[in-house]
């Protein structure tokens, strides 16, 4: 498995654009697959994404592989994605 934190510098562009920026904390394989994704925004709001919650009103689980390769830069260890996932 690989963990990775990317700091979104954007807001939404949405109906929820006042929850601000966000902070995106992804679970994968070893092909990039997202098993599990997080996403946590300046307002407090957490949006959790995986195999048995894939889809909501606010957003869904990444439906593309990340680029490993792309991402390499963000890595952080399992504790950390595990503790903010809790």
């Amino acid at each position: 498995m690989n963990y990775f934190k990317r700091n979104w510098n954007e807001t939404r562009g949405d109906q929820y654009d006042s929850w601000g920026k966000s902070i995106w904390f992804f679970e994968t394989d070893n092909n990039g697959e997202v098993l599990r994704q997080m996403e946590v925004y300046e307002n407090g709001k957490t949006l959790r994404y995986d195999n048995q919650n894939i889809e909501d009103e606010f957003g869904m689980l990444a439906d593309q592989n990340l680029d490993l390769t792309e991402f390499n830069e963000f890595t952080i260890e399992k504790e950390e994605f595990e503790n903010k996932w809790k």
